[in-house]
């Protein structure tokens, strides 16, 4: 006999900020009692969460959404490519609804109109911290939504909107849950971290009766008192964000920073409408380590980008020399509808792009190489994610999940995913450490 209960299939794209959207809506809908299909083939409709930030973001969303309608035909798009409409409906006029990011209500309500709701809510019917995308033992936690700032390559802020906070006691509340239930790692997100609570002027919130400010520094201080790691993302590097530094040394949250510098050049950031030069970024990486000497800086550019000359290419790779970044990733510069960095004279032609990208990556290749010969010998702490035959594959403090490397533990087959190891590195490759078994 068929089940009556009504299922959505679901298509998550993006990055973790997406993801944490797609988990709220997910959430919803496990509470109303709806049921999640693996297949387009056995879903009464399906609800696609979209990507819109770059050319080849857009492409896999418009592909998704094309799959979703050739194999179901009842499809709700949201997410950032949602802001952007017409360039959806062009292609597929008959979807069922589309909105934009951070819209639960709004998928809710197309939702609730193609597909009768089951039964009225009810919050025991999902576990207490949601409908999670990410494996049990870690979780993404979305402090915030939107971006006040312009830079010239991004359109997130016409997507998302102005920099919105939440509530210290809410994200608190969040996070204690997610501890309660078994993770054992939060990796906080936004668009703009460092931002977090600007928009509410840091006004204080309460969590179990004390005061805590809507503020970077008191919510790395409040969610580091819950004895898990706890990994900062998207840091923007603003001056207050030395201040968490210490945090990071005392061991109350992970020695990792996450900082966007994207070039060094200063002509070029001000072009992309960044703040700081690259030497106050140097200077400010060195007084990290200096406080931090475990520290691991991860970091993204962007080459090619239009009126990039030689000269600022070369400046960006000595930055790099001088800088020794331990994580780093590199785009080549990809023009956005609706960017205003389209505008600008110089585009660089696409073969120098390519050219440039490929020498940065061997700088850096250099540099990392370097980093994991020098832990080899070293006892890591490290926390395991998945088998793979006979290997525990796990992450260092140093490794944030799917961006950077994983360390990986011979004879590690009675380890379990969120157990925590001491582990002596024995060798390395191109960008994974190799243990063996635990101490």
């Amino acid at each position: 006999m068929a089940s009556s209960i009504p299922k959505v299939g679901f298509v998550s794209l993006g990055c973790p900020k997406a993801g944490s959207d797609s988990e709220r809506i997910l959430t919803q809908l496990r509470a109303e009692g709806y049921d999640i299909s693996k297949s387009y083939q056995d879903a009464d409709l399906v609800v696609v969460n979209t990507c819109g930030f770059i050319d080849s973001a857009v492409k896999e969303s418009m592909d998704a959404i094309g799959e979703a309608v050739k194999k179901n035909g009842k499809v709700i798009v949201t997410g950032c490519l949602g802001a952007k409409k017409e360039i959806i409906e062009e292609e597929y006029p008959n979807l069922l609804a589309i909105t934009g990011p951070h819209a639960l209500n709004e998928v809710m309500t197309a939702v609730h109109t193609h597909l009768k709701k089951p039964h009225d809510p009810f919050s025991d019917l999902v576990p207490p911290q949601g409908v999670r995308l990410t494996p049990k033992h870690y979780a993404y936690l979305k402090i915030s939504e939107g971006c006040n700032h312009r830079c010239s390559f991004c359109i997130i802020p016409s997507m998302r909107g102005n920099l919105v906070s939440r509530s210290i006691d809410d994200v608190m509340t969040e996070a204690e849950t997610l501890v309660n239930s078994g993770v054992s790692e939060i990796l906080v997100i936004s668009q703009d971290t460092s931002a977090y609570g600007v928009d509410m002027k840091y006004r204080s919130g309460f969590w179990h009766g004390r005061p805590i400010k809507t503020k970077l520094y008191d919510l790395a201080e409040a969610i580091g008192s819950l004895g898990v790691w706890i990994r900062m993302h998207y840091v923007y590097p603003y001056p207050h964000v030395d201040d968490i530094i210490p945090l990071m040394s005392e061991g109350m949250i992970l020695p990792y920073l996450d900082v966007p510098f994207q070039h060094a050049s200063p002509r070029i950031l001000k072009l992309m409408k960044r703040p700081a030069s690259s030497e106050n970024n140097l200077l400010r990486i060195n007084k990290w380590r200096e406080v931090c000497p475990d520290i691991t800086i991860r970091s993204t550019f962007i080459v090619g980008f239009p009126g990039e000359t030689e000269a600022e290419f070369e400046e960006l790779l000595d930055f790099l020399e001088h800088a020794q970044l331990d994580r780093v990733g590199c785009f080549k510069y990809s023009p956005v509808d609706g960017a205003t960095a389209n505008l600008l004279v110089g585009q660089v032609p696409e073969e120098m792009k390519e050219a440039r990208l490929q020498r940065f990556m061997e700088t850096q290749a250099r540099i990392s190489h370097k980093k994991l010969a020098n832990k080899v010998g070293q006892t890591l702490t490290v926390l395991v994610d998945d088998h793979q035959g006979s290997f525990a594959i796990a992450r260092s403090m140093a490794d944030a999940p799917d961006i950077d490397g994983k360390v990986y533990l011979r004879d590690g087959k009675l380890l379990k995913p969120g157990d925590f190891v001491d582990v002596k590195i024995e060798s390395y490759d191109q960008h994974d450490l190799f243990a063996g078994p635990n101490l």
